[in-house]
């Protein structure tokens, strides 16, 4: 302790001239002044902190606040209002669905419709729109569409139309079922005998449920601002997440490779981070991600580690005995993956609306649950977001899986495999057009830098198909299906490629028009709340019941070009 004297000698001296220095300057302050001060500079300093240290960043929200106040220029705000008008005239002119449509049912109709009326009311919608998906010519959307499991489902769906499974003890065989279809998944994903899980209504819900559980137990170890760490390839749920948790979101750049940058990933570990994301695959270029070296870090650092396999995780759980294995192992088998997402209703083939968020163990769980124990019409527990839910969806969940087997999903992994490597090894052989990454599943993202890649999705969209918009970079994606493993759906998509790409090189200075041409401007406009203001030009078109005004061609043709 001797050793350690000279050391306080010295911190006492140091303490004396401060002490010194702050009498000093407050020497001839009246006691209200000197209290006054105090209160001033701590409300001044809870500010400061709580303005630099939001979940949102202060370089977005200054940004933010200077082009809002650049729009209340009187001469600037003006332009950009007119930009703005022309800019959402164009989205809803490119409305497809929108199209066509000469009347609207606007209120209940005095008498009730005989059952043959709606019958043929139903076939009149159902026949509504361009897009032929039974043909194979749209990407993702459908995945199976085989009319012999339609007829099950619809049988299924049938004796399960009035269930309900928030009352189990009513329709404890939907109880059942539900269980069923979580143990299935987890034996799928290789998770242990404390593996568990939830349904949900689909991909957004499954990970909303893992982001809350992971913030929920952020808070419990005492992280006030949660953050978690996300690839930007990385599914919109996740910011949807955010936004609705209050979690802050820290987007992680991507490798020359597509794949999520795992020193990035490191780096931007903190005190704060709640949880780790890799996507198996990611949805715009359908890349996986490193899932075993971010998995190290979750060891490393003790953070929850979620693996977002939505779209898909009933694909590459298969790939081994398809024939085709990954290059590295993406579920629980890995230490460190604490929860799994996978939709039953992408390469599951269920009918849309159901999904499966998994944990590793039990005690993930328990924070996604949301219980009010004081409520005057009872304790009420729910596992998910809704309350309710169709239990009709899960029983055909449940039909779908037991009906196709671990032979069914084999041979369509198989089968779809093998149609997306044929199509990319002929698309690689494309001089102006290049595949981004290196695609293990069944995405594949077309780029060039010869022409405006979105010309080609519009000279596609005249020839029938309909594929997905990307951007940052600019690419248009396909997501093969089983609809695509028919006989001549593969060639003629090729085929339709390569004569697009032979009529855009005819003159490369023809100008992109259609939804081709709003995602180039919209990826050029720096203020990305305009974009957002844009975008729910869309949104509200979904719920319109008004008449189309004008006649615009929706969909960019060659005669556009």
């Amino acid at each position: 302790m001797d050793a350690l004297i000279p050391y306080k000698e010295i911190l006492q001296m140091y303490w004396e001239k401060a002490t010194g220095f702050v009498n000093a300057q407050c020497d001839g302050l009246e006691p209200w002044q000197l209290i006054g001060l105090t209160l001033s500079s701590t409300l001044i300093g809870v500010w400061l902190h709580g303005f630099l240290f939001q979940s949102e960043s202060l370089a977005s929200r200054t940004k933010k606040q200077f082009f809002k106040l650049l729009r209340k220029m009187p001469f600037v705000g003006a332009i950009i209002q007119k930009k703005i008008d022309e800019a959402l005239n164009d989205v809803t002119s490119s409305l497809s669905f929108l199209k066509d449509e000469k009347d609207y049912i606007k209120g209940l109709p005095e008498q009730g419709m005989s059952q043959p009326e709606v019958l043929k009311k139903m076939k009149e919608y159902s026949s509504k729109g361009d897009v032929r998906w039974q043909d194979g010519k749209v990407s993702g959307t459908v995945y199976s569409g085989e009319e012999k499991l339609t007829h099950l489902l619809v049988k299924v769906y049938e004796e399960f139309a009035w269930s309900n499974p928030l009352h189990p003890d009513i329709f404890p065989g939907l109880r059942k079922m539900e269980a069923e279809v979580v143990r299935v998944a987890c034996t799928l994903f290789n998770g242990g005998p404390n593996s568990c899980g939830a349904m949900t209504s689909g991909g957004t819900e499954s990970i909303l449920m893992a982001c809350k559980a992971y913030r929920d137990l952020a808070y419990e170890r005492g992280i006030k601002q949660p953050e978690m760490l996300v690839p930007v390839s990385a599914h919109a749920a996740f910011d949807k997440a955010a936004h609705y948790f209050g979690l802050k979101l820290i987007h992680i750049p991507l490798t020359k490779a597509m794949e999520v940058d795992v020193q990035a990933m490191r780096r931007a570990i903190s005190k704060n981070t709640a949880m780790l994301v890799c996507s198996a695959p990611q949805f715009p270029h359908g890349i996986m991600d490193p899932i075993e070296e971010v998995a190290e870090l979750a060891v490393k650092y003790k953070i929850p580690f979620h693996v977002d396999a939505c779209l898909g995780g009933f694909l590459i759980a298969f790939m081994d005995k398809a024939g085709f294995p990954l290059k590295h192992p993406f579920d629980f088998r890995v230490k460190g993956v604490t929860s799994i997402s996978a939709d039953t209703h992408k390469y599951g083939y269920a009918p849309k609306g159901s999904s499966v968020v998994l944990y590793s163990d039990k005690k993930y769980r328990s924070y996604q649950f949301f219980i009010a124990p004081d409520w005057q019409g009872g304790i009420y527990a729910s596992p998910s977001v809704a309350g309710s839910r169709p239990g009709g969806i899960i029983a055909a969940c449940w039909a779908t899986l037991m009906h196709i087997g671990e032979s069914g999903y084999v041979e369509a992994t198989k089968r779809i495999i093998k149609t997306a490597r044929f199509i990319e090894s002929e698309l690689r052989k494309i001089d102006s057009i290049f595949i981004l990454g290196k695609p293990e599943v069944s995405v594949l993202s077309i780029g060039s830098d010869t022409f405006d890649i979105y010309r080609l999705s519009n000279f596609l969209a005249a020839k029938g198909w309909n594929l997905n918009v990307l951007q940052f970079p600019s690419s248009i994606h396909l997501c093969i299906t089983q609809l695509h493993t028919k006989p001549g759906v593969a060639e003629q998509f090729l085929k339709d490629v390569k004569d697009s790409i032979e009529d855009i090189m005819k003159d490369l200075s023809a100008k992109t028009t259609g939804m081709g041409a709003i995602y180039g401007m919209a990826q050029s406009v720096p203020d990305r709340s305009l974009v957002a203001e844009i975008s729910q030009a869309y949104l509200d078109g979904l719920y319109s019941t008004d008449v189309p005004c004008s006649e615009k061609h929706m969909n960019g043709s060659p005669s556009h070009h």
